[in-house]
């Protein structure tokens, strides 16, 4: 294990020294875990850019796919799976129509809402993203033995499991 001082160690160097009656040892997971978040965001948008897709744009795409044939849901359907506000959604549906990659229709029980589905250009785009996102996510966690990330992955559950 690498036991050399990154930003975080700085940060909380820093909070210790200016602040010594405060707790900062939380931020040794937290902010590395914010840290990592972003890099790992930044990584997927990367390698979707041949797609012309963001990382949002597939997280909707992904979970209209995995729904199933006819790879239509709701919009509150897909609040559920994915991690965005009622507000981003409505905008997000609207850029994928206009991209031809979704359609949006009626619901045949309630007419007021707008179901999404899968064209056939998304139904494609999303068939070799993900391929490719699925590949992205193994490489970077290239790093860690198969021990680690059996250890890793509870914790991680566990962690996610306080904060839902």
């Amino acid at each position: 294990m690498e036991n050399k001082n990154d930003i975080i160690d700085t940060l909380i160097s820093d909070w210790n020294r200016e602040r010594p009656d405060l707790d900062a040892t939380a931020m040794h997971i937290v902010g590395r875990l914010l840290i990592l978040g972003k890099g790992l965001e930044k990584r997927a948008n990367q390698s979707l850019g041949e797609f012309e897709i963001h990382y949002t744009d597939l997280d909707v795409l992904a979970t209209l796919r995995r729904s199933g044939s006819p790879f239509e849901l709701s919009p509150k359907e897909l609040m559920q799976s994915v991690l965005i506000t009622s507000g981003a959604m409505t905008a997000l549906l609207d850029r994928l129509t206009k991209l031809g990659l979704i359609y949006r229709s009626p619901d045949a029980m309630d007419g007021r809402v707008k179901k999404a589905g899968l064209t056939e250009k998304g139904k494609d785009i999303i068939d070799r993203a993900i391929k490719i996102r699925f590949n992205e996510a193994k490489d970077s966690i290239a790093c860690l033995t198969k021990k680690e990330k059996e250890a890793f992955l509870p914790l991680l559950k566990k962690l996610m499991g306080t904060l839902s």
